[in-house]
């Protein structure tokens, strides 16, 4: 435990375990810390229904529906376009140029080339005061290699994030590893954790700090370590499950929960729990990966999501596209809940967030790159943002790093700020 003499360090830890901002940090007398921004990007496949998508003038969207608890939280921005993305590639650039911008180099082979993304600027600022200068998360196993759309090698459709030109990193789909990423200190107390509970390893050292705090750190506390043992259930739950052969699916790593809803929950858990803890400030998470043919079942969506895309103004193909959108914006929904009862400081942590959700297609069915489905949540709002004539997506991407404390004249063809941000 590191703890100074007259009240608690910032990065106060227990073994491994990271702890939440608390009163007992701040020192007597002194003004409370300038809180922190992190920043989060979030990633849907294939576009979506624009029209279900977009705020009608009561405000309302059968899509963003899910989003009434935290509406006040939540701008929707629409007009916005990636020239870069028509390379063509269709696929492959809606996801690489989601948070890069930039003109993916068509080839097939190991000489890829795109651009450093916007969550890797931050991480070069915002990320070096913390263990994790970024976390990148998926839901999907990321194995393809080759071809995999129109010239276009897989890395393209495999990598939100770019620390460079030629530097595509992976993203982790298995909750076990992102727990252990986020806790374990490298050996003990992480192999412990498969078989039991971190929180059991280290009590004593969590029965030392609780004398030391006042009532509401000590509840806040607790709060906290409920939920860090309630994710390690679950993890430790899917993983016992994991030799069921009705389990198996070939995108989805083994050892992770069942159902696609359950599994996103817990991917959201954690990233709760990596910001709470200040362990990370910039997160991205591909939530499917493009030409995904995966079903939506929970949601009576049984045709796979890939050709269902390719609607042809078919009214019922656009129900279900409907339907799947709307699936992904509750479970979006679902993290800006928890952020939101989360507390950091004087505030919420859904207060001190910046969080980009949405897609780098416009319309599916003919694969383009403008009117793109896109919403900004936790520190802004209530607003919808509609642009008369379309305007570079990289304008966002501006404005939230600008909004995070980094400073940049020009992001990638950005050629302005969004004000209302």
């Amino acid at each position: 435990m590191i703890i100074t003499g007259k009240h608690l360090a910032r990065r106060t830890l227990l073994g491994g375990l990271a702890l939440p901002l608390l009163d007992s940090m701040t020192p007597a007398f002194a003004a409370a810390p300038k809180p922190v921004k992190r920043l989060g990007y979030y990633y849907i496949p294939m576009g979506a229904n624009i029209a279900k998508w977009t705020p009608g003038a009561d405000g309302n969207s059968q899509i963003l529906a899910p989003l009434a608890k935290v509406r006040d939280h939540v701008t929707v921005i629409t007009n916005l376009e990636n020239k870069n993305a028509y390379s063509p590639g269709n696929h492959a650039t809606a996801n690489s140029g989601f948070l890069s911008c930039a003109k993916a180099k068509m080839t097939e082979g190991s000489d890829y080339e795109l651009g450093v993304t916007v969550d890797q600027i931050a991480a070069k600022e915002i990320g070096r005061e913390t263990p994790l200068p970024s976390l990148e998360l998926a839901m999907d196993l990321h194995n393809s290699v080759g071809n995999c759309d129109n010239g276009f090698a897989c890395v393209y459709q495999n990598s939100l994030s770019w620390s460079s030109a030629n530097s595509p990193l992976p993203a982790e789909a298995h909750p076990r590893l992102v727990f252990e990423r986020l806790f374990g200190d490298g050996g003990g107390s992480a192999e412990l954790a498969k078989n039991a509970s971190i929180l059991d390893w280290i009590r004593s050292d969590i029965a030392g700090l609780q004398k030391q705090l006042g009532a509401g750190d000590r509840a806040k506390v607790g709060n906290y370590l409920e939920s860090v043992r309630e994710v390690e259930r679950r993890i430790q739950m899917a993983e016992k499950r994991a030799g069921d052969p009705a389990m198996r699916d070939a995108d989805r790593p083994i050892g992770v929960p069942a159902s696609y809803g359950d599994h996103a929950r817990l991917m959201f858990d954690l990233q709760v729990l990596a910001f709470q803890a200040d362990i990370t400030r910039v997160l991205s998470f591909q939530m499917a990966r493009e030409a995904s043919t995966r079903t939506y079942p929970e949601v009576g969506v049984n045709d796979p999501h890939h050709p269902l895309s390719h609607h042809s103004n078919d009214p019922e193909k656009l129900e279900s596209l409907a339907k799947v959108n709307a699936y992904h914006v509750g479970l979006f929904a679902y993290f800006l809940e928890k952020l939101q009862a989360a507390r950091d400081g004087d505030a919420t942590l859904l207060d001190n967030c910046l969080l980009m959700f949405g897609s780098g297609m416009g319309n599916p069915d003919v694969h383009d790159h403008e009117n793109l489905p896109i919403l900004v949540a936790g520190a802004t709002g209530p607003r919808h943002i509609r642009y008369k004539e379309a305007t570079p997506l990289a304008n966002v991407h501006l404005t939230l790093l600008s909004r995070a404390g980094v400073r940049m004249d020009k992001f990638a063809d950005s050629n302005g700020l969004v004000a209302e941000l």
